[in-house]
């Protein structure tokens, strides 16, 4: 469950709430009783990090890794593709 943040505009009290998303927002002033208390817009309380999904990463059979480890067995080098954050296929690099 999320946890949303709420500010009566006027008494000024503050408070963050756990609910669920499909709760009824609250209007309620805990503090002072009156109906002025609303959901303020705050930052995700997230960071997507990482190198990304992409198509192949869970897929089985002949993808590229079964060819790049083919080829390591039978003694030929590959050359590897220069290191870029967005991959050695991306274009902004």
């Amino acid at each position: 469950m999320p946890i949303y943040e709420y500010r009566c505009s006027d008494c000024g009290h503050q408070k963050d709430v756990l609910q669920k998303v499909s709760a009824a927002p609250l209007t309620t002033c805990p503090a002072c009783g009156k109906e002025t208390f609303a959901k303020l817009i705050s930052a995700a309380g997230f960071q997507l990090k990482g190198s990304g999904w992409y198509a192949t990463d869970f897929k089985s059979g002949g993808g590229a890794a079964a060819k790049s480890t083919g080829s390591a067995e039978s003694g030929t080098a590959d050359k590897a593709a220069p290191a870029t954050p967005c991959g050695s296929s991306c274009a902004c690099h």
